[in-house]
């Protein structure tokens, strides 16, 4: 058995957890900012292929390009697209920096679409305003991250999974405790601050094809840092906003009406007849494709076949080969061709991502959470609609923030009596034999959040789930693991159960109805200002149980005018008959 003192402690100023999108890019800013900083990048899969960008992107959702958007519409336009419940100051400070980041992703070589001028060739899928911009050559972004790490001379640890941060007696960050996934061999980190990129929490539902990794998000991002957060004492915010997300049938991808709908292709129902006005994914969009889904008229669609053989070309060149190349192979195999039929469509389980949605680690605009030396960017933050792009900037700041924050820190104070807890629940499930294993566990607690918390949302329903994801958290002492792979397994889920507690709590705590299908409550159906124009909190208190509270709105600073009401207007407003 492995104690606290058989563990070489790895010093380093700044920790980075999470080698996708944003943990590289917050990982070379600090070295930027201070090359004789030490800066260490912690991933459990391995960077040169890690994230949801593990295959590339096929484009910007979220580009505010001058001559196209201004910082201040686009604020305007994710605020009144989540309802009103954001923190403008953390909206503003993406918008502000984001062709900044498009000039020096353009740099270092990625590729995006350019007009015969050699202009961004800006695209509408948005409701109001223009930000999409098309990437379809985006398969190399891994590659490139991966070359900027390397040139700056990032210390990269591949197949540790981060399992607890530690901090000081003074409550500041401290670094992490984790084990290695091929090894089981622990590590502890001692850091004087850390940034966790760790993605969206994908693992909580169940697709429909009962398969555990063939989730709409990459499987690798199960939760972890939502939890890790959690228990450090962080607060989240507004975990009953969950990603729900339009995907093709079966396949755990997008349908990817930011590619089709620039070159006309559309969502539909039954009859090829289009019924929202905009496919740009908001709750209000995803809550009209449920009520079409499960009307007369459905299923939803992906049309395409309206359109010319030279458009369909393009569109399977850039979605056949970016991000989901697999996608063809699929289609193939249904015998689909997108000049002969439509594309049936039908809805994602649920997730926490911040980059579809609102919900997340509260963060700050300078992406600092309410642990001191804490900072989170990419999909596990709170800045709603960040996608990739915005996944880039915060990744910048949080690397600013925390070269500062280091700057004059000492050493920290590492806990040993905590270490030595935490050590002894990660090795627990090595040590149970004839246990549980833990992809029944998952399996169980996953089915649960299908069963019981997948929108709508049913109070009683909600309730019974929460009973039951807390009997099964009574039976992580019986979880077995043969090896390290099975290890890593059973710390995950029980990372996915702390998130499924949190997605059921928060939905029972935020009584009306908000941000459309997201956290539509059918016994608190209509939106109540008055009570809940407000961020929840959720977090641990002195008692170690989940806690709640409310976060006030801070002042917008651009105010929304007659244009508030926008996304609740997005149905196809039929012809009167003659």
């Amino acid at each position: 058995m492995t104690t606290i003192h058989d563990i070489p402690v790895i010093e380093t100023d700044v920790l980075v957890i999470g080698g996708g999108t944003a943990g590289p890019m917050a990982a070379v800013t600090v070295k930027e900012q201070d090359p004789t900083l030490k800066v260490l990048l912690l991933e459990k899969a391995n960077v040169k292929r890690s994230g949801a960008i593990s295959m590339g992107m096929d484009g910007l959702n979220n580009a505010v390009v001058p001559g196209h958007a201004t910082p201040e519409q686009y604020v305007k336009e994710i605020t009144i697209a989540n309802d009103g419940i954001v923190h403008q100051p953390a909206l503003m400070a993406y918008a502000t920096r984001s062709f900044s980041m498009i000039e020096q992703l353009d740099a270092w070589g990625v590729h995006f679409q350019k007009d015969e001028t050699g202009d961004y060739d800006m695209k509408k899928v948005h409701h109001l305003g223009t930000y999409v911009l098309p990437m379809p050559e985006g398969h190399n972004v891994k590659k490139i991250l991966y070359r900027r790490l390397r040139r700056v001379r990032v210390d990269i640890e591949n197949r540790f999974i981060a399992t607890r941060l530690l901090k000081d007696p003074d409550g500041n960050i401290a670094g992490m405790i984790g084990v290695n996934t091929r090894t089981a061999e622990p590590i502890i980190i001692r850091a004087k601050a850390v940034i966790m990129a760790t993605g969206a929490a994908g693992r909580i539902g169940l697709p429909n094809s009962g398969y555990l990794f063939g989730t709409y998000e990459n499987p690798a991002n199960c939760g972890d840092g939502h939890a890790m957060a959690y228990h450090a004492g962080a607060d989240l915010a507004n975990l009953e906003c969950f990603q729900v997300n339009p995907l093709l049938k079966d396949y755990n991808g997008p349908a990817c009406a930011y590619v089709t709908g620039p070159l006309g292709g559309f969502t539909a129902n039954a009859y090829g007849e289009r019924f929202i006005e905009c496919d740009y994914w908001s709750g209000q969009m995803m809550l009209e494709f449920f009520k079409e889904l499960e009307s007369g008229t459905g299923p939803v669609f992906l049309k395409l076949d309206h359109l010319a053989e030279e458009t369909i070309q393009e569109i399977e060149t850039v979605l056949h080969t970016n991000e989901r190349p697999s996608r063809g192979r699929f289609h193939e195999g249904r015998h689909i061709d997108y000049r002969q039929r439509m594309v049936e469509m039908h809805i994602s389980e649920i997730g926490f991502c911040s980059g579809h949605s609102a919900s997340g680690v509260w963060t700050d605009e300078t992406g600092a959470t309410t642990v001191p030396g804490l900072f989170c960017a990419g999909d596990m933050a709170s800045v709603p609609h960040n996608y990739m792009l915005g996944a880039f900037v915060y990744g910048q700041i949080c690397g600013e923030s925390a070269a500062a924050f280091v700057k004059d820190r000492a050493e920290p104070q590492l806990d040993e009596a905590f270490i030595a807890a935490e050590l002894a629940r990660i090795q627990a499930p090595l040590n149970v034999t004839d246990g549980i294993p833990p992809e029944q566990m998952e399996y169980k607690v996953r089915r649960l959040v299908n069963d019981y918390l997948q929108p709508p949302k049913v109070t009683k329903k909600m309730e019974i789930g929460l009973e039951r994801i807390l009997a099964v958290r009574e039976d992580v002492p019986r979880l077995a693991a043969a090896d390290p792979h099975e290890l890593l397994r059973a710390l995950e889920v029980q990372s996915i159960i702390d998130c499924a507690e949190m997605a059921a709590r928060a939905s029972l705590y935020r009584t009306e109805s908000r941000w459309g299908l997201y956290h539509y409550r059918v016994d608190h159906p209509e939106q109540n200002s008055a009570e809940w124009f407000c961020h929840t909190r959720l977090f641990k208190d002195a008692n170690g149980q989940m806690a709640h509270g409310k976060r006030p709105i801070a002042d917008y600073i651009v105010p929304l005018g007659e244009e508030k009401d926008a996304y609740n207007r997005l149905r196809v407003k039929k012809a009167a008959n003659a």
